[in-house]
């Protein structure tokens, strides 16, 4: 029997044309059977400040109950000027406040990201990695992602055009559905 987990993903860049948005639908139709899967979207957040703290606006009330009840949360990010875009930082900043409420407190996470340069998204998740460290989110570090998106790779509605792309893409997924059952084995969830 597998072990089902909702997962959250976000997806780091807000165009409506991004590349990223693609890979998260090609990561969908090749989720793993144990997740179940939807985007948690932070298009409508204000800039996060602590004056908000004591009363959220309902948009951030909403967007930090939807991290909290996934089980786990993939990343699918772009890499603006060698770094995460700013919006997905306001979206964790948002998550993870105020101190002491931290929506990503031992929740799994993973990051993977397209870009059209050769090296990806390489040092956007590295900054990702050292944020999500602070938020204490437990990190799957292997197998590293950064797609180097090439014009076709991946259809408007996700289909990946290139078999070992697909593969990898494929077995990404099975390698997080296991990284986030190791988790709540090592750490049981409501504990």
């Amino acid at each position: 029997m597998t072990t089902m987990f909702k997962v959250g993903y976000l997806v780091g860049s807000l165009s409506s044309t991004s590349i990223n948005r693609k890979l998260s639908k090609a990561l969908v139709r090749l989720a793993h059977r144990g997740f179940e899967m939807s985007e948690i979207s932070f298009r409508e957040l204000p800039i996060y400040s602590p004056d908000y703290d004591a009363d959220y606006p309902p948009a951030a009330r909403a967007f930090k109950q939807a991290i909290a009840d996934a089980d786990a949360i993939l990343f699918v990010t772009p890499e603006y000027n060698r770094a995460i875009p700013g919006g997905l930082k306001n979206a964790i900043d948002w998550a993870s406040r105020p101190w002491g409420e931290n929506s990503f407190t031992r929740k799994p996470s993973a990051v993977i990201g397209a870009s059209i340069g050769a090296i990806g998204t390489a040092v956007a998740q590295q900054n990702l990695r050292s944020v999500l460290s602070f938020c204490n989110s437990p990190q799957m570090n292997a197998p590293e992602a950064y797609i180097h998106f090439t014009p076709d790779l991946i259809s408007d509605d996700g289909e990946v055009t290139n078999a070992s792309t697909r593969d990898f893409l494929s077995n990404y997924m099975a390698e997080f559905h296991q990284f986030v059952a190791r988790v709540y084995t090592a750490l049981p969830r409501g504990e």
